[in-house]
C-alpha cells in the first residue's frame, strides 16, 4: 500500500465536517454532516461490491461474503467526532478497513470466513452523552429505553434523531444474532499519545484499555444580583464548581490517574447574576478499577466539603462506567506475535473495548507524532497510515483463512 493510494481515499472523506479556521471537525451522530459521512461509506462499499446493511441500532456493515455463515472477521471504527476534534479518531479505522479489503483481494486471498467493515454510531458520545452507544446497545450493555430518552444540547431526543434518519426507534436494543456472527474484531485507530513516536514505530498493538467513567456533578445555590449581594451573603455554586475542578487535578495527580472537567453548564449564565445552578462533567480514568473508584470518591468528597463551606448543595451521578479491558485473546496474541509491533496500553475508550467482552478482539494503533487527540492537531503521515493498512491486511488475512 503506497502513501499516495492511502491519501486518495482519505482525501475523499477528509473535507466533510471541517468547521471553522482551526482545522477541527464537527461530525456529531445523526446530523446532516454525519449522514454525508455515512453516505460516503455506503458508496465506497458498493464500489467494492460489498453488501451494505444497517442494523437495528444504526451501525453500518459492509460485507464481503455471507454474514449468515458465521465466524466473521470484522474490522472498522466510527465516523463521528468530538466538537472540533481531529480527523483521524475513528475515520482512520474505517478508511483502513476498506483499503485492507482491497489489499486482500490484490493478494488473491479467498476468505474461508465472511469479512466485514463496520461503522459504529455515536462512539464519542458527543451528541447524546454516552460513548460507544452503538456498540453498547448491540451488546446489551446499555438499556434501549434509557437510550431513547437521551437528549442532545438542543433538546432533541435520540428517538427523534434516528427516526428522522429512517430508523425505527422501537427496534433499538441488543442484537445477539448479529453478535454471534462475529468470530473476531480488529479495530485500527490513531494512537492517542506519543508512545509510538518515542519508539520510532509506525504501528503498535494494544494490550489493554484503562477503566474509565463519566460523571455529572450538579451544584445548586442561590441566584442573586452580582452588584448588590454582599460576598458574605452569597451561596454561589460556581465557587463550589471551581474548587471541584482544582481538586480534580490535584487528586488525579496524587493517584497517578487522569481526570478532566471539560464541560460545564451554568444558569442563568449572565454576567451580572450570581448563578443559581452549575453542572460539570467529569471524565476519570485510571490503570485499575480500584484506583478509579478511589479517585472518584475523593473528588466527590472534596466537592461535598467545599459545598458545606459555600452553603451550596452537590449531587453526583454516574453517566457511564467501563471496566478495564485486557486484550488477551487469540486475536490479540496473534497480532503481537505476527506483526512485530510494540505492545502498549491506552487510556482511551473504544468500541473494541465494548466488544471484547463478547468477541475475540484486538486493536492496532498508528503513530501520532504530535501525541494530540480530540483536537485539530491530531495527525498521522500518509506513509504511517499506509503501513497501518498493510499490518491490518496481514492480520485479517490470517484470521479469515
Amino acid at each position: 500500500m503506497s502513501a499516495e493510494r492511502f491519501a486518495a481515499l482519505w482525501e475523499s472523506l477528509s473535507p466533510v465536517g471541517k468547521a471553522g479556521d482551526d482545522g477541527g471537525y464537527v461530525r456529531h451522530s445523526w446530523t446532516d454532516t454525519d449522514l454525508v459521512c455515512r453516505e460516503w461509506f455506503v458508496e465506497e462499499a458498493l464500489d467494492r461490491d460489498l453488501e451494505v446493511e444497517i442494523d437495528r441500532n444504526g451501525n453500518l456493515w459492509a460485507w464481503w461474503g455471507e454474514p449468515e455463515q458465521g465466524g466473521a472477521v470484522v474490522t472498522g471504527s466510527h465516523l463521528d467526532s468530538v466538537p472540533h476534534g481531529g480527523g483521524y479518531d475513528g475515520p482512520l479505522g474505517v478508511v483502513s478497513g476498506l483499503l485492507a479489503i482491497d489489499r486482500l483481494r490484490e493478494r488473491g486471498v479467498k476468505p474461508a470466513k465472511p469479512v466485514a467493515v463496520v461503522v459504529f454510531t455515536e462512539e464519542e458520545g458527543s451528541r447524546f452523552g454516552v460513548p460507544c452507544l452503538g456498540s453498547r446497545l448491540m451488546t446489551g450493555a446499555f438499556d434501549p429505553a434509557k437510550a431513547l430518552r437521551l437528549r442532545d444540547r438542543e433538546g432533541f431526543h435520540l428517538a427523534e434523531a434516528i427516526g428522522r434518519a429512517g430508523l425505527d426507534p422501537e427496534r433499538l436494543g441488543p442484537d445477539p444474532e448479529r453478535l454471534a456472527r462475529i468470530g473476531a474484531f480488529v479495530e485500527l485507530h490513531i494512537e492517542q499519545g506519543r508512545a509510538l513516536d518515542h519508539l520510532d514505530a509506525p504501528v503498535g498493538v494494544a494490550s489493554a484499555i484503562w477503566p474509565h467513567g463519566r460523571y455529572r456533578f450538579d451544584f445548586t445555590g442561590e441566584g442573586n444580583h452580582a452588584g448588590t449581594t454582599r460576598m458574605s451573603d452569597r451561596h454561589d455554586p460556581m465557587l463550589t464548581l471551581a474548587a471541584t475542578v482544582l481538586a480534580t487535578d490535584e487528586v488525579a495527580r496524587m493517584h497517578g490517574a487522569h481526570a478532566t472537567v471539560g464541560r460545564v453548564d451554568v444558569a442563568p449564565n449572565a454576567t451580572n447574576a450570581i448563578a443559581s445552578r452549575a453542572s460539570a462533567w467529569l471524565d476519570a480514568r485510571a490503570a485499575d478499577g480500584e484506583t478509579l473508584q478511589k479517585l472518584v470518591d475523593a473528588i466527590r468528597q472534596r466537592a461535598e466539603r467545599r459545598a458545606r463551606l459555600d452553603g451550596t448543595q452537590v449531587a453526583m451521578a454516574t453517566e457511564s462506567l467501563t471496566g478495564e479491558v485486557a486484550f488477551t485473546g487469540d486475536v490479540s496474541r496473534l497480532a503481537a506475535l505476527e506483526l512485530h509491533a510494540p505492545v502498549l496500553p491506552t487510556g482511551a475508550g473504544h468500541d473494541a473495548g465494548v466488544l471484547a467482552g463478547h468477541v475475540d478482539t484486538a486493536m492496532l494503533f498508528v503513530r501520532n507524532p504530535t501525541g494530540i487527540s480530540h483536537a485539530p492537531q491530531e495527525s498521522a503521515s500518509h506513509a504511517d497510515c499506509a503501513a497501518g493498512v498493510e499490518k491490518l491486511t496481514d492480520l485479517l488475512g490470517r484470521l479469515c483463512q
